[in-house]
């Protein structure tokens, strides 16, 4: 995979699916332009679901922009935070549906980070047995990861994403002037998603992070721009061949066993997902290297570069009486288990993933480690 040069010109990078293909649009001033919609389906009515953090910064010029393509626009503002990715907050979302007469052919628009365009994208699934959507990220997290590939969820106490379907948008529309709004700790947590590219796809887009962090800590246009097209094409060629997570597309998972485990385990929204990513990627690479897999050096040079990121390294502590078995029993009920087996990412040679199950003892030996 040759990557391709960095610009500021608004960038495209295609998700190739046949007849479910779509594009990614990447570049500034595309939020509240008319025509960065002009190629959606035709409908009547559009539904922009949104939060109460990001509405009133972005939710005005989006609306503004849809009323060039649509009769009705509707505009539905969820409460935010990870905690609130649940079944009656869903459930908002077709009260509005229903409320508003939607019909099939209504398209929504997802509006926020993760949390927003994964609950849109199951409402869009299942109203009517499947309406259009498009994402509109907000976060860079969702930029470079949650928005692309179809993944849409909500959570459940015992486990998190384990409720959804893979359902694709139609359009996802990275505008990078809404990244100037975004909280350092979000920056952080979105940094983690295109770190993890690295390592299981990309060794020169890792040295390229290692080179340009300081200057996406700072959120120069340039940079962000390259990180998120590098990310996405990465992702796009992983989705293309494996839509539906029957094989490759589990890579993209490197670090989410043990940081689903830290979200679940510490309650949702006490750490951000990408905090649990960036610490997971940490124990998968111990792992990876308590494997043979992997050298120390390796491991440590992806811990400073989670450290740099802003990122934690030490995982929590989730019980005191049987720490490790306590994070076992987590991973156990994620969607990566098969018959009560865990299944984890492990970097295969830098530049190169493999999933495979692991010994309990082993996986003890990693958390005690990490949680110390």
């Amino acid at each position: 995979m040759q990557a391709n040069s960095p610009s500021l010109a608004t960038a495209q990078v295609q998700i190739n699916l046949a007849e479910r293909s779509y594009p990614i649009l990447i570049g500034t001033s595309l939020l509240a332009d008319p025509l960065t919609y002009q190629h959606l389906p035709k409908a009547a009515t559009a539904l922009v679901v949104s939060n109460t953090t990001v509405a009133p910064l972005y939710a005005a010029q989006l609306t503004q922009a849809l009323q060039a393509h649509y009769g009705k626009v509707v505009l539905l503002t969820l409460p935010d935070g990870e905690v609130h990715k649940d079944w009656p907050t869903l459930q908002l979302i077709f009260d509005a549906l229903l409320e508003n007469g939607c019909d099939r052919k209504t398209v929504l628009f997802a509006l926020g980070g993760g949390v927003v365009g994964d609950m849109t994208g199951f409402a869009a699934a299942s109203y009517m047995r499947g309406v259009p959507f498009v994402q509109l990220p907000t976060t860079l997290l969702a930029q470079v990861d949650s928005s692309v590939g179809g993944k849409t969820a909500i959570n459940h106490p015992l486990g998190k994403n384990m409720i959804g379907a893979f359902y694709q948008p139609r359009q996802v529309v990275c505008d990078l002037e809404v990244l100037k709004t975004l909280p350092e700790r979000e920056l952080s947590a979105g940094l983690a998603e295109v770190i993890k590219y690295g390592p299981i796809a990309d060794m020169a887009f890792l040295e390229w992070i290692e080179t340009n962090l300081d200057a996406l800590l700072a959120k120069e246009p340039a940079a962000l721009a390259h990180a998120i097209q590098r990310s996405c094409e990465i992702k796009a060629w992983v989705v293309g061949q494996d839509e539906r997570e029957s094989g490759l597309r589990a890579i993209l998972n490197f670090g989410h066993t043990f940081g689903h485990a830290i979200e679940s385990g510490l309650g949702y929204g006490e750490w951000l997902h990408g905090e649990g990513v960036g610490c997971g990627m940490v124990m998968a690479a111990h792992l990876s290297q308590r494997l043979g897999r992997v050298d120390m050096a390796f491991v440590q040079r992806l811990t400073t570069l989670v450290r740099r990121a802003g990122l934690p390294v030490k995982a929590p502590v989730l019980s005191g009486t049987d720490n490790a078995g306590r994070y076992l029993d987590l991973m156990r009920i994620d969607k990566k288990s098969e018959a009560g087996e865990i299944r984890f990412v492990v970097i295969d040679g830098p530049g190169k993933a493999a999933v495979c199950a692991v010994p309990d003892a082993l996986v003890r030996e990693v958390i005690d480690l990490c949680c110390a």
